[in-house]
């Protein structure tokens, strides 16, 4: 008895195809879950950039907690994840450095910087790949200077820096 080469051909493609499925399959979801990796570094970094544009503007930490989960789109963050670090130019690695001067609110914290980070764990979505690679704690972090208004804020206009 003689089989066709074409029934044969027929069952080899579909172990072939058996075979590469699962792997095509596990490339397509990591692409997936790779992209979704970079959206939530993308927007915890845009989060603190926000949240730090507030702070050298507005010291209040709830408010600036407040804006950096807001903005946190997507990434279920609370105001718990978002924490700021006020430091001086003289001394800018100690942490809350220039607390003290914010909290004064006299103008004294004029060369102050927000520092603000914004936490997340990312987990894929893909049960293999999350097994694999496990969770991955991801944050994003701003540094700006503090500004102080001079005309209505509360610093006498000597103690406003030059050029305000």
């Amino acid at each position: 008895m003689k089989r066709s080469r074409a029934r044969d051909a027929r069952g080899q493609s579909a172990v072939e195809f058996a075979l590469i499925l699962p792997v095509f399959l596990l490339m397509v979801f990591g692409i997936l879950d790779l992209g979704r990796a970079v959206y939530a570094y993308s927007t915890l970094n845009n989060a603190a950039r926000e949240a730090a544009r507030l702070a050298i503007l507005d010291q209040t930490l709830a408010d600036i907690q407040a804006v950096g989960a807001s903005h946190a789109t997507g990434l279920g963050v609370s105001t718990g994840d978002v924490t700021v670090d006020w430091r001086t130019a003289e001394d800018p690695d100690t942490p809350d450095s220039c607390a003290a001067f914010v909290a004064l609110q006299d103008g004294s914290a004029t060369t102050c910087t927000a520092i603000v980070r914004v936490e997340h764990v990312f987990t894929a979505a893909t049960p293999l790949i999350s097994n694999i690679v496990g969770n991955i704690q991801m944050a994003g972090e701003s540094r700006m200077a503090l500004e102080f208004e001079c005309v209505d804020g509360p610093p006498a206009p000597t103690d406003c820096p030059v050029g305000d």
